[in-house]
């Protein structure tokens, strides 16, 4: 079973049984907006910010939509419609453009960030999903199908070179200092690492503590590579220079993104059951359970924000309420 499908049944399971929104009861992050996408229906996929001018992209996957929303006024600005199935979206400030992964067809799409007209479209073999942007490079990376990863230029747009990985890639992070790409492979419990000078796939590791490895964030300075897992759900802390386990924790079910954040030692895990759990890094090997941060059913992508030392989290419509971007402030 793909992660769509899994991702379905588990949206509407907690729309059924999950459905009531908790208040907030942590110390560590505090809701201080929610702004409300009141004609989004379906799931939520990824988000990007763009920070001249404070607006954040919305990847309204189940909508077919990219939803602009103006963090100053706290609203909708502009709509990008007949998308399909957008998944990945990032904002490139070099050419103010947006690009956006679409996993029904597999086309990668730019657009004007002012605009909003289309610039270009970038045809992937299908199901175009996370997307990654390397400033100092000028590359974008784009996962895709039954196991790639697509290098486009994001000066030109053009596709430079396709990596072959051994299943489809879900959550993948970059080292920059290193030239090394972390990527998971939940179908084949891998996580597969690319030597970015080379484009092509260096080793392997076995993920053996838990499976459905789908995302993933980096502490590159500490040498850390964090990875949640579905089954049991799980957040698995690696060493990126040997591959080997330093901890495991338990999380909340049906993660789908993690942030770690250097500033201010903690990692932020958004979970579809309808929680944030947070824990803090006590130092590279240790890490404890701050707490959780109730949110709602099928609340599992989100962004965190170091400008704005904010975390967004994308909350989809359900029997009770509309779909809505809640903004927590790290205290």
């Amino acid at each position: 079973m793909d992660k769509k499908t899994i991702l379905n049944f588990s949206f509407l399971f907690l729309l059924l049984f999950n459905g009531c929104k908790a208040q907030n009861q942590s110390n560590s992050l505090q809701l201080i907006a929610t702004v409300p996408l009141s004609e989004v229906r379906g799931r939520i996929d990824h988000l990007s910010y763009n920070n001249g001018q404070q607006i954040l992209y919305v990847a309204a996957l189940g909508n077919n939509t990219i939803e602009v929303v103006d963090l100053k006024s706290k609203k909708i600005i502009h709509t990008i419609e007949n998308l399909n199935e957008p998944q990945g979206v990032v904002y490139l400030p070099e050419s103010n453009s947006i690009f956006v992964a679409n996993g029904g067809n597999g086309v990668c799409e730019v657009f004007n960030a002012t605009t909003f007209d289309k610039k270009t479209s970038i045809k992937l073999p299908d199901d175009a999903d996370n997307v990654r942007y390397d400033p100092t490079d000028k590359k974008i990376y784009v996962g895709y199908g039954n196991g790639g990863i697509a290098i486009i230029d994001a000066t030109t747009f053009n596709l430079i070179a396709k990596i072959q990985l051994s299943g489809h890639p879900e959550s993948f992070q970059i080292d920059e200092a290193a030239k090394k790409m972390y990527v998971n492979v939940p179908g084949k419990k891998l996580v597969e690492i690319i030597d970015l000078n080379k484009n092509r796939v260096v080793d392997k590791w076995k993920v053996t503590k838990a499976k459905s490895n789908f995302p993933m964030s980096l502490d590159a300075v500490h040498h850390r590579l964090f990875i949640g897992c579905w089954h049991a759900p799980m957040l698995l802390i690696l060493d990126t220079q040997t591959g080997n386990k330093i901890s495991s924790l338990d999380i909340d079910r049906d993660v789908d993104d993690i942030f770690y954040s250097p500033q201010n030692e903690q990692l932020y895990l958004s979970c579809g059951a309808g929680y944030i759990d947070v824990f803090n890094q006590i130092n590279a090997d240790t890490y404890t359970t701050e707490g959780k941060i109730s949110t709602g059913s099928g609340a599992r992508t989100s962004l965190f924000i170091p400008e704005l030392n904010q975390l967004m989290v994308a909350s989809p419509s359900d029997f009770n309420s509309e779909a809505s971007i809640l903004i927590y402030m790290v205290k």
